[in-house]
């Protein structure tokens, strides 16, 4: 049996600008980190007793003969990649709920993936495993997702990575001291809104838009490098915040999906309690709201947002893992 601990991520500037269609052409570059919380996948090769080949265990139960049958698409695409032949017993538990903004499918798919490496007696590193990620996701599947989420399951850290044409991808760890990282990580808040969104399909539109968006996304560029000089220099860590605030009203622009009315309303409220910047985590329409806000207004702010859920969270150093192995 194989068990793999594979991280969530928070996104803190630059989405959008990871995406192939814009960093094949233009560079592209996020500060992102992963968190403590954390997708488990456990995997073993199921034994020859039973009527079905393959049971693949999420918020459903597959029991199949073959994979090409198996629903879910990931895990469909990974054993295909993986070219197993073996029948196998997958499942999957994670901290936070999926389709929520935090990468939970890129995660679920590296997990599988360095689960199904083990189950083969191979260690891979962060660095195939992301490729291979990549790969599934975006050219077996043809879906629409960026290549941030890919990274940070993988490697973990808090890190600024940066995309560019034939294939260049590079993951720059943030070497701040203790302190700053504390007074930054007590500064955040974490939201769950509770709605749940397909991101590919709101994705599906700011990729169509993306040669519309130059401008826009080029400032979003731009602010990966502002965030990291406020963060690296004796500025106000508040500045940290504002930053998301500017970041927020650029990105709500791209497209009409990313926000609306509810959004906007916990938003507005966060911000007149005190919060000094924030946004909506991943592809937007839903999910995880991330606010920027000094310890003394957050009280005001969890009274203010009391229908949500307040997550807390830090952030997380090991990427994808595997924390149980007997062959």
């Amino acid at each position: 049996m194989i068990i793999s601990k594979t991280p969530y991520r928070i996104s803190f500037f630059g989405g959008g600008t990871d995406y192939p269609c814009w960093y094949n052409k233009n560079k592209g570059q996020v500060l992102t980190t992963s968190i403590d919380k954390y997708c488990y996948i456990t995997c073993r090769t199921l034994p020859p007793f039973f009527k079905h080949k393959h049971r693949i265990v999420y918020s459903k139960i597959e029991d199949v003969q073959s994979i090409s049958e198996i629903q879910h698409p990931s895990a469909r695409a990974c054993m295909r990649f993986m070219r197993i032949k073996e029948g196998l017993e997958i499942h999957h538990d994670g901290d936070l709920p999926a389709r929520s903004g935090l990468g939970s499918s890129s995660a679920f798919t590296v997990g599988l993936l360095n689960a199904l490496y083990a189950l083969k007696g191979r260690v891979v590193s962060p660095a195939q495993l992301t490729a291979d990620a990549i790969h599934v996701e975006q050219d077996m599947l043809r879906e629409n997702v960026g290549s941030q989420d890919q990274v940070i399951s993988a490697h973990g850290g808090f890190n600024i990575v940066t995309f560019g044409d034939k294939g260049h991808l590079q993951v720059r760890p943030i070497t701040l001291p203790a302190a700053r990282i504390e007074e930054l990580q007590s500064r955040l808040m974490l939201f769950y809104t509770g709605i749940v969104r397909t991101a590919s399909d709101i994705a599906g539109t700011q990729i169509r838009k993306t040669p519309a968006r130059g401008k826009e996304l080029s400032a979003m560029y731009d602010m990966v490098d502002r965030a990291v000089e406020i963060l690296d220099g004796r500025t106000d860590i508040s500045e940290f915040g504002r930053l998301m605030h500017e970041n927020w009203l650029i990105k709500r622009s791209l497209t009409d999906k990313i926000t609306n009315p509810v959004i906007d309303q916990v938003y507005s409220s966060a911000i007149k309690s005190g919060a000094v910047g924030g946004k909506i985590l991943g592809a937007g329409g839903g999910g995880f709201m991330l606010l920027f806000a000094e310890p003394k207004a957050q009280p005001r702010i969890r009274a203010a947002l009391k229908k949500l859920l307040h997550v807390p969270f830090k952030f997380d150093y090991s990427g994808s893992s595997i924390i149980f192995y007997r062959p």
